[in-house]
């Protein structure tokens, strides 16, 4: 039996390689995700311990508000340098240097514009002279209030050399400095982790990066001679009290990998979740073919049945076929995900301002995972074929190939019932009634709909492929292609299922993401009552900001009504992580952003006062003269009175602070500004005006209301964007499905198409009969991922209407667009099967068994 089975395998390798393409392309991204994840995280690693190779033991003072890493920049506080002192005085301390070393130092490059980095700190330090780790490569330290040495990376970047002045943003506005030295770091590297970095003299550095005179925000120590890194820790702590934290360099290194490699965990879950929607087409293409390959084995199977073979040597026969698809797309699956992870990381690395990478390696999960997934996807696709073929009575030997149509009242049941569980769990999850099983919840929601539709499909596959078949029936060749099309429900209902997946998932997240985009810009049009707006692009975790100054200049110009600057930061509130928010203008919560007050006064504040929504109030039990303590960023915690509540909105924050609060934000600056104008002035004559006093600060630029709504509620189009190419996968597996499904027909229907050539079908008409059949069965895959995605859009959409998403938006043009396109699918994939049949012997193919 086993050699039975190994010469049927070779006997069909196209068919099987076509097959197992899908689980390649699924492992592919398993593995791929496993390597990427590994190979980053081990540059990581080596990244921050070369930046703490010189540190044995490091001190810090405790951050007032615990960040992850995809939650904003992270402040250490200053402490007095009498801290610095005291840690020298600690028994077993050879050398203990203050630092100061804070992200938000952006330069203006040559070209007028900050420095960017999508990723990497913008780091402001001072300058302790040159080390092991850090190299002068060009001129010397900063001596000079006016002087600063920047790495090689940020002079590159820039295109900015020793002796240039260029300007640069800090806690305070733009100032003017001129580059007396370019460092590196051993090894020849330009850069640590692609960081931007900038060092001052180091009073400079206290007072633009930390906002006080005399301060650190950590002390660098080396033990002495004898004394252990962790001995010298316990010393240190006891010294400095339980305000501080105090590390070893090893403890400070593995830490900072570690936050790191939590947003890549994040990432990998992304990969992997485009690799299960590859991994679900993929199994209705496994699936179709083997049951394909049975159908046309009914008389060899049999045949084996009749000499002897039990239905279980059957079963194990066609399993062991999946299992040998199964381990060769496994072993070429992990080959290319090892190449994508490689090229990802790369990729990331030159994004990531030049990261270091750490040699390419190979996880065990990536290869148990490539195995695990590969084996199990084929193994299970094929069981239900492998049933079939076992049930085969060796009667069928003396019948012909051809398997009639099965009834497909117990498949609709099935259908049915698997899409009532989709429904209801999507409903559950949806509504929020699944506790902290949300994300599971409407997953399983999606796979079970998906598969319950693929159930009921072919009992509408008849008549929708007849009625779209119709279009081509005009000439023989497509009523030929129409029929074939429709002669199999089932096998048309699995091939355009695996389409239908791809193209489903495309069109739901459109009709989410454009909903939600009509949804804000209208609910912002309606709103926000400024002709004109204050903003930049956020490329990384800090925000632009802009000079305060600037809203009173504003204020000043002729026109203008009210200016408001808004500034925003991660605070505790009573104890609970809150975003919190300070106006310049009190009076432009109500005035500006049409809030309704509920209770109490919204349009002043006093120092001491805070206003909340009308939900953090209803959440937090508070009223009009509740007293909440607030730690902000910098400073120590604060007691305020509430004083007014205002109806919560989808542009209104959870808590308003007074205008001072913002000094002890973790950006000090406000990063949006509204401008309202007086009636009867034009948008035209005070813009020019407003962008005049943007000159020192290119991170952000003024724009008309219409404006920026549309470039807020754009940047959406960059989340659909990179959708769409993860899925485009997907939808690559379903064409060659049909491929497959094509390829698979035209050998069964070798004596058919013999028969037609024979009575005057000509080579061409044979190659359109074909192609009519492929666009057919493509379209009606798109057709129903189409009706699906808008379907499962719009429930989401539904679901969402307290969070601000009124609208559901259906994208008409491009669903057309997509079903065109699957014409076009269609046609490319009919060209190899369509060749085969065209190119048919026609006698021999008579003579066909």
């Amino acid at each position: 039996m086993f050699r039975a089975t190994l010469k049927s395998l070779l006997a069909r390798k196209v068919r099987l390689i076509l097959s197992g393409l899908a689980v390649v392309l699924g492992v592919m991204f398993v593995s791929g995700a496993f390597v990427l994840t590994d190979t980053l995280g081990r540059s990581f690693d080596a990244i921050f311990a070369d930046a703490y190779e010189g540190v044995d033991v490091n001190v810090a003072a405790k951050p007032k508000i615990a960040l992850g890493e995809t939650e904003g920049e992270q402040v250490s506080p200053p402490f007095p340098a009498a801290t610095l002192d005291t840690v020298k005085a600690v028994p077993g301390v050879a050398e203990a240097t203050g630092v100061v070393a804070a992200d938000g130092a952006r330069m203006i490059g040559s070209n007028g514009k900050v420095v960017t980095s999508f990723g990497p700190p913008q780091l402001g330090e001072n300058w302790t002279g040159e080390s092991d780790l850090v190299q002068l490569r060009e001129g010397r330290g900063p001596q000079a209030d006016d002087e600063i040495v920047i790495n090689k990376a940020l002079a590159t970047a820039g295109k900015v050399k020793v002796g240039d002045r260029v300007g640069v943003l800090t806690l305070e506005p733009k100032r003017e400095f001129t580059i007396v030295g370019v460092f590196g770091y051993s090894g020849g590297r330009d850069s640590i982790g692609g960081a931007n970095e900038i060092m001052f003299t180091t009073p400079v550095a206290q007072k633009l990066m930390l906002g006080a005179p005399d301060t650190y925000n950590s002390v660098s120590i080396k033990a002495a001679d004898g004394v252990s890194d962790e001995s010298l820790r316990d010393a240190v702590a006891a010294a400095v009290g339980a305000g501080y934290e105090v590390k070893t360099g090893e403890q400070l290194s593995a830490d900072a990998a570690a936050g790191l490699k939590e947003a890549l965990t994040f990432f990998n879950r992304i990969l992997l979740g485009f690799a299960a929607v590859a991994l679900l087409v993929g199994t209705f293409l496994i699936l179709n073919t083997f049951s394909i390959i049975v159908a046309q084995r009914t008389r060899e199977l049999a045949l084996m049945r009749a000499i002897g073979a039990s239905g279980k040597q059957i079963i194990g026969s066609v399993v062991l076929e999946a299992i040998a698809v199964g381990l060769i797309a496994s072993v070429l699956g992990l080959g290319a995900g090892i190449g994508i992870g490689a090229l990802l990381a790369y990729l990331f690395s030159t994004f990531a301002g030049g990261l270091t990478l750490a040699g390419l390696g190979v996880p065990a999960a990536a290869v148990i995972g490539a195995f695990a997934v590969g084996l199990i996807i084929t193994v299970v696709a094929a069981l239900l074929p492998a049933l079939r073929a076992s049930r085969i009575p060796p009667i069928a030997a003396m019948q012909d190939v051809a398997t009639p149509d099965r009834p497909l009242t117990k498949i609709t049941i099935a259908g049915g019932v698997v899409t009532a569980i989709g429904a209801t769990l999507l409903a559950l999850g949806l509504t929020g009634n699944a506790g902290d099983n949300t994300l599971a919840t409407i997953l399983g929601g999606v796979l079970f709909a998906f598969i319950g539709v693929a159930l009921l499909t072919p009992l509408i596959s008849r008549p929708v492929v007849s009625l779209l078949g119709a279009i081509f029936a005009w000439s023989v060749p497509g009523k030929l292609g129409r029929l074939n099309s429709g002669r199999n429900p089932r096998r048309t209902a699995i091939t355009a299922a695996a389409l239908m997946v791809g193209i489903a998932l495309v069109t739901g997240v459109t009709v989410i993401l454009d909903s939600a985009k009509s949804s804000i810009s209208g609910l912002a049009q309606d709103t926000i009552k400024a002709e004109l707006v204050i903003a930049g692009v956020q490329s990384g975790p800090r925000p632009p900001s802009f000079d305060p100054a600037v809203l009173e200049k504003a204020a000043a110009i002729p026109g203008v009504r009210m200016v408001d600057g808004e500034y925003g930061d991660m605070a505790l509130v009573g104890g609970e992580r809150t975003w919190v928010a300070a106006s310049s203008e009190v009076a432009s919560l109500r005035q500006i952003f049409g809030a309704t007050p509920t209770a109490g006064d919204i349009d002043r504040l006093a120092p001491d006062q805070m206003l909340v929504s009308s939900d953090t109030a209803k959440s937090r039990g508070l009223s009009v003269g509740s007293q909440v303590p607030v730690q902000l960023a910098r400073g120590e915690a604060r007691t305020y009175t509430v004083s007014g509540i205002y109806a919560s909105s989808q542009l209104t924050n959870p808590v308003v602070l007074p205008p001072a609060a913002a000094r002890d934000f973790s950006i000090p600056q406000p990063i949006q500004g509204y401008i309202q104008l007086a009636p009867g002035t034009s948008v035209a004559s005070v813009q020019p005006q407003v962008e005049a006093l943007l000159a020192d600060s290119p991170e952000v630029s003024v724009a008309d209301r219409d404006a920026f709504i549309e470039q807020q509620a754009g940047q959406l189009d960059g989340l659909l964007t990179m959708i769409q190419i993860l899925l485009a996968l997907a939808i690559v597996i379903a064409v060659l499905g049909i491929i497959n499904t094509l390829a698979l027909s035209v050998l069964e229907r070798t004596r058919e198409l013999g028969l037609l050539r024979a009575i005057g079908l000509r080579r061409a008409q044979t190659m359109r009969m074909i192609t009519v059949e492929a666009v057919v069965i493509s379209v009606f895959g798109a057709l129903l991922g189409v009706a699906v995605g808008s379907g499962l859009g719009a429930a989401v959409v539904e679901a969402l209407k307290d969070e601000g998403i009124t609208d559901l938006v259906l994208p008409w043009d491009q669903m057309g667009v997509m079903l065109g396109l699957a014409a076009i699918v269609g046609v490319i994939a009919a060209v190899l099967p369509a060749v085969r049949a065209a190119r048919i012997n026609v006698l021999g193919a008579i003579a066909h068994d």
